[in-house]
């Protein structure tokens, strides 16, 4: 399992970054040498031994991979079914995120680039590329939207003592949708010398696939793990959605798979009738924002609404393209978890497996209690544990008064 190497899917984009009429390239005229130059010299190393070698070389000696699949018995148990975990928790950085920022870190190394840019939410994103920066010798800057900022403070020192310069943007919704206007703003006129770190499976071609791609390690080891564990395929595979690339990694290697159904749930927040959530498939249209066409939340006349979750990570108003497609398509069952829900996940994780979650996977454990008992009896269940609840504790505290 420490030899992943991309493949290609029948869910690629095209040649011009559209999965079926999603995606694309949508930016202003000065960033697309940019794009080119990354498209092509992405398509070079895609399936490069010698590249993934190295990438491997740091998956392994310093994210911590494989991440265990861990049965979690007590919760098998509760509700009738055997679920397993894949414990993206305990990598270095404490989440997914860092799969993502190591290999874009390569890429900006190998292509001359001496600074690096990011936008975060929930702060991991930020971290795990501020550790990198620190890690490849990279001048690192973060861009965050302030209200993120308040609620994520650990993170924010924590990019801080890696030596990033963190940016509260306060326009707009002050989060995750903010931030991310203000890295591309900043991009466009430091293009030569410095690369973008998106942090998910969205954005302009060719950062949906190349995130999906690396990404891809959580599924790749998870069905290689529960073949070994049980010789059988999962029978669903869960995941939690923000922009979408833990839910991409966890569904790649598992997507073409006719009897397993992939399920991503996105952010209820206070209830899909209350207009206070994060839910862009389940009720968004398409649009563009952010260099792609995709599904969005917006109003009658087109403005982008601001999305709501108690998560940083899932309080965006669009969704991946690729997600976008795979919803149309029917490959992948999406479905939205509320804040209620997933602060009762995070406390039942934490007292039947001795697991803090993070709020954003608390969302994916949330919807094992959802699931019709008769649906899930004697069925195999992967949870992706995209995170651990560090981040979240002080936000906890004022929540449940423990």
């Amino acid at each position: 399992m420490n030899d992943y190497i991309p493949q290609a899917f029948a869910s690629d984009p095209d040649a011009r970054g559209h999965f079926g009429k999603f995606g694309g390239r949508f930016v202003p005229e000065t960033l697309m040498p940019a794009l080119i130059e990354l498209d092509a010299y992405y398509a070079s190393v895609r399936f490069d031994p010698d590249f993934w070698a190295e990438v491997n070389y740091y998956f392994m000696e310093y994210v911590g991979r494989p991440s265990p699949l861990y049965k979690a018995q007590h919760i098998s148990d509760e509700i009738g079914a055997e679920v397993y975990l894949k414990r993206e928790d305990l990598n270095h950085t404490g989440a997914h995120k860092i799969n993502n920022t190591i290999v874009q870190g390569l890429l900006a190394k190998r292509m001359g680039k001496t600074k690096v840019i990011a936008e975060t939410g929930a702060g991991q994103h930020g971290v795990a590329t501020a550790t990198i920066a620190a890690l490849m010798g990279l001048e690192c800057e973060v861009f965050m939207g302030e209200k993120d900022v308040q609620r994520q403070e650990l993170n924010v020192f924590r990019m801080k003592l890696l030596g990033a310069k963190v940016h509260a943007v306060t326009s707009g919704s002050r989060t995750l949708k903010d931030a991310m206007n203000d890295a591309i703003r900043h991009w466009v006129t430091h293009a030569r010398d410095t690369f973008y770190i998106i942090g998910t499976a969205a954005g302009p071609h060719p950062y949906p696939l190349m995130v999906r791609d690396f990404q891809g390690v959580i599924s790749y080891e998870a069905k290689a793990q529960l073949l070994e564990k049980t010789k059988s395929l999962p029978d669903y595979v869960i995941a939690c959605i923000g922009g979408g690339s833990n839910a991409l990694g966890m569904f790649a290697h598992f997507i073409e798979e006719s009897s397993v159904q992939c399920i991503g749930i996105e952010a209820g927040g206070h209830g899909l009738e209350s207009g206070k959530h994060g839910a862009s498939l389940a009720l968004g249209k398409p649009g563009i924002l952010h260099g792609q066409l995709s599904y969005l939340l917006q109003h009658d006349e087109g403005q982008i609404s601001e999305a709501h979750s108690i998560s940083a990570g899932l309080d965006y108003p669009g969704i991946g393209p690729e997600h976008s497609y795979l919803m149309e398509g029917g490959k992948v069952v999406y479905d939205s978890v509320t804040d209620e829900e997933a602060i009762e996940a995070f406390v039942w994780l934490s007292r039947a497996e001795g697991i803090v979650p993070a709020f954003e996977s608390a969302h994916a454990i949330a919807y094992l209690k959802k699931m019709p008992p008769e649906m899930i009896k004697g069925k195999k269940i992967i949870v992706s544990l995209s995170g651990r609840g560090d981040k979240d504790m002080i936000q906890a505290m004022e929540l449940l008064k423990l």
